[in-house]
């Protein structure tokens, strides 16, 4: 019996010993969660460069940082974010996000304590106004602003000349004169002025946001599609551009790439990101140059415009106080990261303070020595901020097909006011 006790307390006295306390245990794990910030994003070649560079500026000030750069479809972050976050728990979720700038609002409204505000992470006023509205809500700033989607007309200066148009021809253009220049080209040189896929209106929201329009009104969640000056004479240019013959269509992506790449298409009116896109055929360099956007005819509208483009978010959790330090110390406040993002990838961040820096201002061989970094960073400061509310693309889902039966003679006005009663009924 003695024996017995004297195993009992000898193994009690082993377990102590190779243990930590209940106390020390609690607060090595804290520690290591706090320390370590992990980050989920889509898109190796931009969004995921982009991210190792801020790493590698930031673990230089900061080595007990581990920083976890997780690579995932934007389809799949939307998915696992709702999953998770419907179920009232942030296991298995990152410390920092990256979200469309239209999906955004959808989050941030749906799951108002699951984001960590980032007010006093960064200054705001150091970001292109129209990236605020949809990184915000309610006076409360909780994404930091990333890239720029500001668009530009790319154009094949070659046929432009051959048609007998130059660069000049271009400045100021509204949508109907851009119409009437690729008839002009189609005619000459038998090159469709655009291709487009009739399943993505990204289009349409590039034309309306030119008259700083949107699918709902400013509160961000009614419906305005009936009564839309901007969105009708939208389709209005969409249907005449079908009707002119202008137009390449395309089915995906690989397509509209394949379709600009293989010369068939003369311009392709699209966000800045399609830079590296373009300039992947090697063989066409010198042969393109960027024009401002067209602008619809509305009273104010602008040669300038927004498509894509997207913002980090961090979460609630152990890790959130350092997702900010690491999110505000470098895509909030590092100009160096802003010129490298420029230099080694393209990318157009909307950081105002980097704009001016000898990356931005560096001539393209490729587009004959045009300064088209400089010339994006230009027209951002144009662009109308927008609130793009919570149902962009449940809204596009109503006009696609709306879309399809104008095209196939129903009147405009009866397609706007069906899609706001499809988008009235669906979105109560």
């Amino acid at each position: 019996m003695k024996k017995l006790i004297f195993l009992l307390i000898a193994g009690i006295l082993f377990l102590s010993a190779c243990s930590p306390s209940g106390s020390d245990s609690s607060s090595d794990d804290t520690e290591t969660d706090s320390n370590k910030v992990t980050i989920w994003a889509w898109d190796p070649n931009f969004n995921i460069a982009a991210l190792n560079m801020a790493k590698e500026i930031y673990e230089k000030e900061n080595p007990e940082v581990e920083v976890e750069i997780i690579e995932n479809a934007q389809d799949d972050i939307v998915q696992k974010l709702n999953t998770g976050l419907s179920s009232g728990t942030s296991k298995g979720l990152p410390s920092i996000v990256l979200i469309e700038d239209y999906r955004a609002q959808s989050f941030l409204q749906a799951y108002p304590d699951a984001f960590y505000e980032m007010s006093g992470a960064f200054n705001t006023e150091d970001f292109a106004e129209y990236k605020i509205a949809p990184t915000s809500i309610d006076g409360k700033q909780y994404g930091l602003p990333f890239d720029s989607g500001v668009t530009g007309l790319y154009v094949r200066t070659d046929y432009l000349e051959e048609a007998g148009y130059t660069m000049e021809d271009l400045q100021g253009l509204d949508w109907q004169q851009y119409i009437e220049i690729g008839k002009k080209v189609k005619e000459t040189t038998g090159k469709d002025m655009i291709t487009l896929d009739p399943n993505d209106l990204g289009i349409v929201r590039l034309m309306i946001q030119t008259a700083g329009a949107w699918y709902l009104e400013e509160d961000g969640v009614t419906p305005s599609l009936a009564g839309n000056k901007a969105l009708k004479e939208a389709f209005e240019i969409y249907k005449e551009m079908m009707d002119a013959d202008i137009v390449k269509p395309n089915s995906d992506w690989s397509q509209f790439v394949a379709n600009f790449n293989s010369g068939d298409v003369a311009s392709v009116p699209t966000g800045n990101w399609i830079t590296p896109s373009i300039k992947a055929e090697t063989s066409q360099s010198g042969k393109w140059a960027v024009a401002p956007i067209p602008k619809l005819s509305t009273e104010g509208a602008v040669n300038a415009s927004n498509l894509g483009g997207s913002s980090w978010y961090v979460l609630n959790g152990d890790s959130a106080e350092q997702a900010a330090d690491f999110l505000g110390k470098t895509f909030g406040s590092s100009t160096e990261l802003y010129q490298q993002l420029v230099t080694d990838i393209g990318a157009i961040g909307t950081y105002k303070p980097a704009a001016g820096g000898e990356a931005y201002e560096k001539e393209d061989e490729f587009f004959s020595g045009q300064k088209i970094i400089s010339d994006f960073a230009g027209w951002t400061e144009e662009i109308t901020g927008l609130n793009y509310g919570m149902h962009t693309y449940a809204i596009e889902d109503i006009l696609i097909v709306e879309m399809q039966n104008y095209l196939n003679g129903k009147s405009i006005d009866d397609v706007l006011n069906d899609a706001q009663a499809q988008a009235e009924a669906q979105l109560k």
